[in-house]
């Protein structure tokens, strides 16, 4: 005879419960709406699309902040808003109200929230070479929204949750629910690749029926392609890890292009039958910021200049500078790095007292060894180490604390293999002492770079215009990826310089 404990059912009672619940999710699945975009039902209980708007004007200023706030050119902000319109008005959901914003970002990305936003970056824009390439990729993001993407994977991803916490009870096992949940993640994978191409299926439809052209979407992908290559190049030889851009939150496949195309053809419209539109898109970014906006600070190279917070820095050979809203990244050789952030200070309080506020926050409370005060270029200064045990071995941590003003205080935090110490120590004890103050006679030397519409003379080439990139590497590189032309491509017409 079974002796059950007291408030606890059979094992049979619960795995029928969840059985139970688990056809009653199948069952309901029936009852959905038919998507006019998918011409599948909808089932997304746990997201309706009023709750898509509402999360839509939620995250929409947090978007805004993250990506550097909007781009403060109406011409361009005007001209992106004019052609979503466009698409948004042959769109499956063509009374819907969409938002689109051009972010303040060097970073190439686009991407759509649920509710009608969306957004693409300076970053992008800077890849596309006519007024369809911008279309396909505004269509291709209007396409998850109408889609209703994240609905759904919100949805997936809570049935997930439910069912595997379930098969977990029923085993009484936590191990089986994480099993189950991890199983799930990879379903989510594979599911949101079939959106990104069911987006770019969307993406064609809407600006064929705009009037674009529809194998403009090929070559916009093709765009993206050569910018992750360039990125991809200089990251290996600099020895340095990327930072996040288009590829990472959107399936890069060897035949995504080829299906692209495909589906242009699929259209019934001839090849080369529509205008690119191409003197119209490069008029309206002529003059568009390019890389770093100087509000945010600027790098050069290995050096990184403020001119809005007024001070500059110079990171070791063979690390590489990445400039975010919160902080400023040195990425080096084998795991080695350092990161500079920022703190407000109350004004008369000790510069030990800023570093201990700013180490805690790093390491909790881990002890500093050393403690030691110094002066950086007439500021005051404060210093501290430990060794610690990571998943990828010992690491030596150090932090540098510059007392800048009364009221602002700068923190170089530092992470170093142990092995790598005697390479890298010597770059890193310089890069904290070139740390200074901008002099006033320094801050109008700091220029941004724009993009500069150039006319094709004769007798000029992809390498004699790449000359004309305000960079001191990988000039023909970039020119080339920048305008869209393969190695040994010919110029005419009209071109773009950095």
């Amino acid at each position: 005879m079974t002796n059950l404990t007291a408030g606890r059912r059979p094992l049979t009672h619960q795995v029928s419960r969840w059985t139970c619940m688990a056809f009653m999710a199948l069952t309901l699945a029936a009852c959905g709406t038919v998507n006019p975009a998918t011409g599948k039902r909808d089932f997304t209980p746990f997201m309706s699309p009023s709750d898509e708007m509402k999360v839509g004007q939620q995250e929409h200023p947090n978007v805004v902040k993250e990506f550097g706030g909007v781009y403060d050119n109406a011409q361009v902000a005007g001209y992106v808003a004019a052609v979503g319109g466009r698409l948004a008005a042959n769109s499956d959901l063509p009374t819907m109200e969409f938002t689109f914003t051009v972010l303040d970002s060097p970073i190439v990305n686009a991407f759509a929230l649920p509710g009608g936003y969306v957004y693409v970056t300076r970053g992008i824009l800077s890849l596309f070479n006519s007024e369809a390439e911008l279309a396909s990729v505004l269509g291709h993001e209007i396409g998850h929204v109408t889609a209703r993407h994240t609905a759904k994977r919100y949805n997936q991803a809570m049935f997930a949750g439910i069912l595997g916490a379930g098969l977990g009870v029923a085993l009484n096992n936590s191990a089986a629910s994480e099993l189950f949940n991890y199983g799930s993640q990879l379903y989510l994978l594979g599911y949101s690749r079939d959106q990104e191409y069911q987006s770019d299926e969307l993406g064609v439809r809407y600006m064929t029926k705009a009037g674009y052209d529809p194998y403009a979407s090929a070559d916009m992908l093709r765009a993206l392609q050569r910018q992750d290559a360039l990125a991809a190049k200089i990251a290996q030889n600099e020895n340095s890890s990327r930072p996040p851009e288009f590829f990472s939150t959107h399936p890069n496949t060897e035949n995504r292009v080829q299906k692209a195309t495909d589906e242009a053809a699929g259209t019934g419209v001839p090849v080369d039958a529509r205008p690119r539109l191409k003197d119209r898109f490069l008029d309206a970014l002529d003059g568009m910021l390019y890389g770093d906006n100087p509000e945010q600070g600027l790098i050069r190279g290995l050096v990184f200049w403020h001119p809005k917070m007024r001070f500059t820095f110079t990171a070791p050979e063979g690390y590489r500078l990445i400039n975010t809203a919160d902080a400023v990244l040195a990425q080096g050789p084998e795991g080695a790095g350092a990161i500079l952030t920022l703190n407000e200070v109350a004004a008369g309080s000790a510069t030990s007292a800023a570093m201990a506020t700013a180490w805690k926050a790093f390491a909790g409370n881990t002890a500093l060894q050393e403690v030691d005060n110094l002066t950086i270029n007439g500021m005051e200064a404060t210093t501290g180490w430990t060794q610690a045990k990571t998943k990828s071995g010992d690491v030596v941590a150090r932090i540098v604390t510059i007392r800048y003003s009364p009221t602002r205080a700068y923190h170089f935090l530092m992470v170093t293999p142990v092995g790598l110490m005697d390479q890298v120590s010597e770059g890193l004890r310089r890069m904290t002492y070139s740390f200074r103050k901008i002099a006033d006679d320094e801050v109008d030397k700091i220029k941004p770079l724009k993009l500069e519409i150039v006319t094709v003379r004769q007798g000029d080439t992809p390498t004699s215009l790449s000359k004309r990139m305000a960079f001191d590497d990988y000039q023909l590189d970039r020119f080339l990826m920048l305008n869209g032309l393969d190695a040994g491509a010919q110029v005419a017409g009209w071109w773009r310089a950095g």
